[in-house]
């Protein structure tokens, strides 16, 4: 089995994280994992915000957990430190897909880098508020984004999920 058919079949979502944050060099990597993946005739509508700013994670924990009816003490990320946000460009036919293979991409290096990585919802909700519009415009993003998601990373805290089997009838083949 290659090294990447192996992440892509032991890579698991990871609900638990230490509060370490994972190194520039490592999130370097992921990132640029992320900015290779497919995209719909190479249009590259997905943009990747990379906040390991403590302040800025916690108050955006806060917004989604908002979003999922829970109280601020609730922590989405998991207590992951670093949150890979996810954008794409809705003027592309394909944005939502485009983004969709950068997470995936996104995932697939946070565990290639011995990180735990998932993928958590609400970005859509969060970015489509005025608060979250003046944080792309503060760093000069300009433009009509959809949050696809946040990748959130770290190390892992306690035992990597076990494997659980895959389902059946999961594939058909026609010959």
């Amino acid at each position: 089995m290659s090294k990447v058919i192996e992440n892509m079949v032991t890579r698991r979502s990871v609900r638990a994280f230490t509060d370490e944050m994972p190194t520039d060099e490592q999130i370097a990597e992921i990132v640029k994992a992320g900015t290779y993946a497919a995209t719909g005739m190479n249009r590259q509508s997905p943009i990747i915000i990379a906040v390991t700013n403590k302040a800025l994670r916690d108050k955006l924990a806060v917004m989604n957990a908002k979003f999922m009816g829970k109280d601020e003490s609730f922590d989405p990320f998991y207590g992951a430190p670093a949150v890979l946000i996810v954008l794409a460009d809705k003027s592309a036919p394909t944005y939502i897909y485009d983004g969709s293979l950068v997470m995936g991409n996104l995932m697939l290096a946070a565990h290639d880098q011995g990180l735990g990585s998932c993928w958590i919802h609400r970005a859509k909700e969060e970015f489509e508020t005025d608060e979250c519009k003046a944080i792309l415009k503060e760093l000069g993003i300009e433009g009509d984004y959809e949050g696809i998601g946040h990748c959130v990373i770290g190390h892992i805290k306690g035992d990597y999920p076990a494997d659980k089997p895959r389902k059946e009838n999961y594939v058909y083949y026609i010959r």
